[in-house]
């Protein structure tokens, strides 16, 4: 079990008016991106559950999550943490913490232990309720009043800019070989090279494309297993067979590799990939989520508990909008209305190591050059 061998001693915020002034500060500082989340629990429920789903659409992953167990609490909470280990998290704000029951302030300690982070208590009461006072009887924590911790309604949140490829389709050569027929690769644990000393070049994209991609694959799953996997094909154009090869271990430490598995030689033989900063995360969660569960050396793009079906990866691209260059669409007859024109579905090319595809897509993917025409 993952845990934090010294957490920070936790603050008990004494706000007995319950002034808007200082739950409109404690809103406003909710900042993912600088570390600080605030959350507003659900009132009205026992349900440890819904505690992790407010904490989860605090951070922009989409809830209720599926996938599992409606009334198992342990994969929604060991998302929770392996999301905070993974992100820049380190201040965890509770509002109305005199309405938790002692089951949910429980998994809110058992959340510090295991992450660490700086977890304060906003308590609407002059003095904590005897529930809070027996849950951190032998925790170390220290009361604040609202005055000094809160000090005041003085912080606003900038609006957000509207980004250049927001809600636009996202055509990504990487994905081309995402969807394979080729048949599960046997597990190796060899330590392969890097990949540019096999002259593979990973995949690039401009920096708007690469920040939209993380953007969208950090608000549209909340499980950390699929996220990892289809950041990982986007920046290593490897196949599903491929992915499923990773194991635990073969992620380095901080995520800077992670070495994708080939012993029989169908692909690019077995390979060890840079990770780029902004897929860092995503494999980091990955990864967490294994070692809370206590998973061992775990096919590391796979649930570690048991599910009863989980979304499929290229749905999750699809929802993300994310998807491999498509053919040229038909135009519409003269005499079709354009509002009736039914969508184009994604269509992902199936591929296996005797397939090649268009050189176009591949110069894009790997910087090989085109063949002479009589090959083609």
């Amino acid at each position: 079990m993952l845990t934090c061998p010294h957490p920070p001693p936790v603050t008990i915020v004494l706000d007995p008016r319950d002034a808007l002034p200082h739950t409109r500060t404690a809103q406003a500082a909710h900042d993912p991106a600088t570390g600080r989340a605030t959350i507003h629990p659900t009132i009205g429920t026992d349900s440890t559950i819904c505690l992790a789903y407010d904490i989860l659409a605090a951070l922009g992953k989409p809830v209720p999550v599926t996938g599992y167990p409606r009334l198992d609490p342990t994969p929604p909470w060991a998302m929770t943490a392996a999301w905070i280990l993974a992100t820049p998290i380190t201040h965890l704000t509770v509002l109305r913490t005199h309405l938790l029951t002692r089951r949910r302030l429980t998994d809110l300690l058992t959340l510090r232990e295991r992450t660490g982070v700086h977890l304060a208590l906003v308590c609407h009461r002059p003095r904590p309720t005897p529930t809070l006072e027996h849950a951190l009887r032998a925790i170390d924590h220290r009361i604040a009043e609202a005055a000094a911790h809160l000090p005041g309604d003085n912080a606003t949140n900038p609006p957000r800019p509207r980004r250049p490829l927001q809600d636009r389709w996202l055509n990504l050569p990487a994905l081309t070989t995402f969807c394979s027929l080729d048949s599960p690769q046997r597990y190796c644990r060899c330590t392969p090279p890097l990949a540019h000393t096999r002259g593979f070049q990973p995949p690039q994209m401009p920096p708007a494309t690469t920040a939209e991609v993380a953007r969208r694959l950090h608000t549209a799953t909340a499980h950390p297993h699929l996220a990892a996997a289809l950041a990982t094909a986007v920046f290593t154009a490897a196949s599903d067979t491929q992915l499923a090869t990773a194991h635990a271990t073969d992620l380095a430490p901080h995520a800077a590799t992670i070495t994708l598995h080939d012993p029989d030689g169908l692909r690019h033989g077995c390979t060890t990939h840079p990770v780029p900063p902004w897929a860092r995360p995503f494999l980091l969660a990955a990864s967490y989520q294994h070692r809370i569960a206590a998973g061992g050396d775990t096919p590391l793009f796979t649930a570690p508990f048991p599910h009863t079906g989980l979304p499929d990866p290229t749905a999750l691209a699809e929802a993300c909008k994310l998807r491999p260059p498509q053919p040229p669409r038909k135009r519409p007859r003269s005499h079709r209305p354009a509002s009736d024109k039914p969508p184009q579905e994604t269509i992902w090319p199936l591929s296996n190591a005797h397939y090649r595809f268009p050189w176009a897509v591949m110069e894009d993917m790997r910087g090989c050059p085109a063949p002479p025409a009589r090959h083609r």
